[in-house]
């Protein structure tokens, strides 16, 4: 971390107002109402407000606000009112001043934005759950009022994420995971690409540092190659765009080093191997709207008259916008030496929507009340979730989540009617989207005339009619079916009420048994009762009582026979008869200190830490520290889903993590794929044994005509051998792929 230079007062201060000048400087170059006398007003107050108190990296606080502001005007493209939010959005959190004052001072409409954009201190989740999860709840709840708190939080993250470096790595952790399981998604919806990328980067910059400079370094070194290839690529098209007389403008791109990073992962490949890397913008000039959509088919055929283009990766969004405003006309053209460059067509108003989203379109700038925009739409599903909160921190994360980002199709309904879904929807989401009553008495879909399940996931352009039956209920295998934030939700809410009500006739064969048996029901009995069964809640046993899935009843004792060896006399004699007896149980750990780098010691007899089994780590991964109840910490590889619902979720667990020592020796498993031939699993297992004198544990190989896929499993004490072994094995003639698999 980079030490803040010392700096005279005089001259901290004439940085403050020289950063603070610049973002008036873009406000005034702007298209909006120049009401400077109020943002000079905000700014003043904000400064006052955070006199002497200083950031991590040791620069004077207000320099974050006028940054969050200045991404505000510049990146977003607000106006006044978000200009004050951004300065002031920090003061009622962190400062004396409350929203009165705020509203005192600048109006209700700026004071419900800070609010917004302020944290609150208590959840609804319980002490042990989520804070994270109830301030994004507030943030939606507040979005849903007016659009500009989540534009203005945006811009505070960030800002966030591009000083991140300045903070704790557990601090580091807890934001980058928040970011790309929550905020990423959100900019995405909201249109806000470029923001979408940035946070996107930033994030894994931070949660796999070696290997976003790795693929960075790759980046600029074939930068000089790749504008080669984008030119004569382009040049065929550029000659035909002159001769039509299009006024026009080329941008040429790489993918994001997340994008490649993604693609690296999900089809087993080196950087060398990604061949969509290349990108390319054509943003032409329109003075006719009515001319705007022709005008990008006519582009279009001036790439498919020079070059082959790939049939399954038009994309015509002109036509039908995303829903969050987002029109362009995208293909994916073949370019020198064999690659695909993929090409994005838009007039400079769709490139500006692109950029700075649909959201920076909202009502409150155009006046305009359409209830039926696609943002209205959406915003109404959101406030749909968020009446019915899920009780469970994360839970609710991954249901807002699942809504945020999802690429979508397009169905019909029998009369004709266009619905928009997330891609991957079944007939039961469609059900429930249009109608609570429909989906609670789905029993089918007929597509295109065809019966089919409920489960049936539908494909853009299918006509849809939904079977209904009065008879019909949900139940809680629908959840499997469910692809929607919306159809998990409103089935949610359904089984609920029939839980509860399953939950009390439970509940009463309960205390109707324990009164036969003469036993006073206290909680200290219910808790034996759930240990013996393996549960942790009391409607959960309520509820599995009620559907029989329990024999806890006198039919069960007088089965058990005379011996009074009954169900319940075993749970009240030794209730917790499968764990450690109390001399066996650890003395109290010492609380885990969470702001200092948890040092992991994997030569100890016991070590310090115990792997998780959703992501199987072993000694040398990229791992990060979940303190539980009963402080252990547990590891899970930074890239594992399960980690980031965590770190979304719980960050104040979070601990920060190295590897210390040596690790005892560990079985790994290597994927390898090639072509096969006389010799090459000879070739295989000497360079695995011999150059590094690896001991291989198992070996499972199978062929089919000429291809060949071997499971190797080796014993080794270092991730980074794994990766030498793999990299080794690549060179082996016909070995085409070698991956760690677990």
């Amino acid at each position: 971390m980079a030490e803040y230079p010392h700096y005279t007062p005089e001259e901290e201060d004439r940085m403050v107002e020289d950063a603070y000048q610049e973002v008036l400087q873009a406000y005034l170059a702007s298209n909006h109402r120049k009401k400077v006398e109020i943002i000079e007003k905000a700014y003043r107050f904000a400064k006052a407000a955070h006199k002497g108190v200083r950031r991590r990296s040791g620069e004077p606080y207000i320099l974050h606000p006028i940054a969050v502001a200045k991404i505000v005007i510049s990146e977003l493209g607000l106006g006044s009112t978000s200009i004050c939010a951004a300065f002031l959005h920090d003061v009622v959190e962190d400062t004396e001043y409350t929203r009165e004052d705020i509203e005192a001072a600048f109006g209700p409409k700026i004071a419900s934005i800070v609010e917004g954009l302020t944290k609150i201190s208590g959840g609804i989740f319980g002490d042990k759950a989520s804070l994270q999860a109830e301030n994004f709840r507030k943030l939606l709840l507040s979005m849903s009022t007016d659009i500009r708190v989540v534009l203005v939080k945006m811009a505070d993250r960030l800002h966030n994420m591009r000083t991140l470096g300045s903070m704790r790595p557990e601090k580091q952790y807890k934001i980058a995971g928040e970011t790309l399981y929550v905020y990423a998604p959100l900019a995405h919806r909201l249109g806000l690409f470029k923001i979408k990328q940035e946070l996107e980067d930033l994030a894994f910059k931070y949660e796999h540092p070696a290997k976003y400079a790795e693929i960075m370094a790759k980046v600029e070194q074939s930068e000089s190659h790749r504008e080669q290839i984008v030119e004569e690529f382009m040049r065929p098209v550029r000659e035909k765009l002159d001769a039509a007389g299009f006024k026009y403008e080329v941008k040429a791109r790489v993918k994001s080093a997340y994008s490649i990073y993604n693609k690296m992962e999900t089809k087993q490949v080196p950087f060398e191997e990604i061949y969509d890397v290349y990108a390319v913008r054509v943003i032409f000039e329109n003075d006719d709207d009515a001319l705007e959509k022709i005008r990008c088919w006519q582009i279009y055929t001036f790439f498919t008259d020079g070059h082959k283009v790939h049939p399954d990766r038009l994309r015509d969004w002109t036509s039908t916008p995303k829903a969050n405003g987002y029109r362009a006309l995208h293909l994916t053209a073949m370019g020198p030496e064999g690659r695909w460059i993929e090409v994005q067509i838009r007039s400079r108003k769709m490139d500006e929507v692109a950029e700075l989203g649909y959201a920076a379109h909202w009502k409150y700038k155009t006046g305009v009340h359409d209830d039926d925009t696609e943002l209205d739409k959406w915003m109404n599903t959101i406030k749909d979730i968020l009446a019915n909160p899920e009780p469970n921190a994360v839970d609710f994360l991954d249901t807002i989540k699942l809504n945020l980002f999802s690429s979508e199709i397009y169905v019909f309904t029998p009369k004709g009617d266009l619905i928009r879904l997330p891609s991957g929807s079944t007939v039961l989401d469609l059900a429930f989207a249009i109608h609570t009553e429909l989906g609670t008495h789905c029993i089918a879909g007929k597509i295109n005339h065809r019966l089919v399940p409920l489960s049936y996931k539908l494909d853009s352009g299918d006509q849809v009619e939904i079977i209904t039956s009065d008879s019909q209920s949900p139940n809680p295998d629908w959840m499997e079916y469910c692809h929607t934030a919306k159809a998990q939700n409103r089935l949610r809410n359904l089984l609920r009420k029939d839980r509860k009500a399953l939950a009390a006739r439970g509940e009463n064969i309960y205390l109707d048994f324990m009164r036969k048996e003469g036993i006073e029901p206290t909680q200290q009995i219910m808790q034996k009762v759930l240990a013996n069964y393996h549960l942790t809640s009391d409607t959960d046993f309520f509820i599995m009582l009620a559907n029989d899935e329990i024999n806890f009843s006198a039919k069960k004792l007088k089965e058990l026979g005379k011996n009074r060896s009954s169900l319940m006399s075993k749970i009240l004699r030794n209730p917790f008869a499968s764990r450690k007896s109390a001399d066996d149980k650890e003395p109290n750990k010492e609380p885990i200190n969470r702001k200092e780098v948890y040092v992991l010691h994997p030569d100890e007899a016991r070590p310090n830490y115990r792997f998780d089994v959703c992501c199987s780590p072993i000694p040398g991964d990229d791992v990060l520290g979940f303190v539980d109840d009963d402080e252990n910490v547990v590891l899970h590889k930074v890239s594992c889903p399960n980690a980031m619902r965590l770190k979304s979720a719980y960050g104040s667990r979070l601990v920060a993590t190295r590897w210390g020592g040596k690790a005892e020796r560990f079985i790994v498993t290597i994927a390898i794929d090639g072509i096969d031939r006389h010799g090459i699993l000879e070739e295989i297992t000497q360079t695995v044994s011999q150059q590094f004198g690896v001991n291989i544990r198992g070996l499972n190989i199978s062929a089919q005509q000429e291809l060949f896929h071997c499971d190797l499993t080796v014993q080794t004490d270092s991730t980074d051998t794994v990766e030498t072994i793999c990299r080794e094995l690549k060179k082996i003639k016909d070995v085409k792929f070698a991956k760690r698999v677990s």
